[in-house]
């Protein structure tokens, strides 16, 4: 496979989002949404919607079966898409719908079995050509990654790792100068889930992250609110947001749903302004 050298390559798309807010002065904003909820008619519109309320990057979640690391709320949502049939290839069809559309950087968080099942090369294969940035796989450990990096290295795609409060300091300095696009702090020790309260373990963590890399740090898991948004002003460079909105989107009526989900995006983004 020759190397990507075109400009819109996962990472080029990242850095001219992460630029882009730091210019504006304020966090980059990453939306989470599980395609196939709540109905895989819906999800066109919703990807939409987030991008339209100022997403700067879009996480699909991919459905599985086993998902160790998602709370309530992403479990019944990934739930609702399997019993709509929903499979990796329809959340690379959408993703790579998106990203044709608008300069966007479009990431698949899913777990390491329907990965590994399509076969990586392929996978990276598939990414590349659909114009998506690259996976973000919570339950495979930077050690266990070589395969997947090997498969992703010459297409300009990215593996976005992530660290949580538990993380020892050497790990993190063994492994973030490696890192790329950019580091995914998690917020609490734990599965997803929006939360009333931020965790306490949020600043010592990012402080930490900080002495290995000079990559964006996003902050995610249990962040929920403008006031989690504004509280991670100064210290981080953008919020993952994804409970929460599947939340949003939950309880808005039907006719409602992609304006209510834009609404919070506003929202979130307007928060983020320093």
């Amino acid at each position: 496979m020759a190397a990507v050298t075109d400009a819109s390559t996962g990472q080029v798309r990242l850095e001219r989002a992460f630029a882009k807010a730091r210019e504006e002065r304020r966090l980059a904003i990453l939306v989470y949404l599980t395609v196939g909820y709540p109905d895989p008619a819906s999800t066109p519109a919703l990807l939409r919607a987030a991008l339209d309320g100022g997403a700067d990057v879009l996480e699909l979640g991919v459905p599985f079966s086993d998902p160790l690391a998602d709370g309530t709320t992403v479990q019944r949502a990934g739930e609702t898409a399997l019993r709509h049939g929903v499979t990796l290839d329809d959340c690379i069809r959408e993703g790579a719908a998106v990203a044709r559309e608008r300069d966007v950087p479009v990431l698949l968080m899913g777990y390491t079995n329907p990965f590994f099942q399509r076969g990586y090369e392929r996978l990276a294969n598939d990414l590349r050509t659909g114009g998506l940035a690259g996976v973000i796989v919570p339950d495979m450990p930077a050690e266990e990654s070589a395969d997947l990096d090997r498969a992703f290295g010459p297409t300009g795609l990215l593996r976005i790792d992530l660290y949580a409060p538990t993380t020892p300091e050497e790990r993190l300095a063994k492994l973030l100068p490696s890192a790329r696009g950019f580091v995914y702090c998690v917020s609490l020790t734990g599965v997803t889930g929006a939360r009333t309260q931020m965790s306490s373990d949020v600043g010592p963590l990012v402080a930490a992250v900080c002495r290995h890399t000079t990559l964006p740090i996003v902050v995610g898991f249990g962040i929920g609110s403008p006031d989690h948004v504004r509280a991670l002003r100064g210290v981080a460079d953008g919020v993952a947001v994804g409970s929460a909105a599947l939340d949003t989107i939950g309880r808005a009526a039907p006719e409602r749903r992609a304006d209510a989900l834009r609404d919070f995006v506003r929202t979130l983004r307007d928060a983020g302004r320093s």
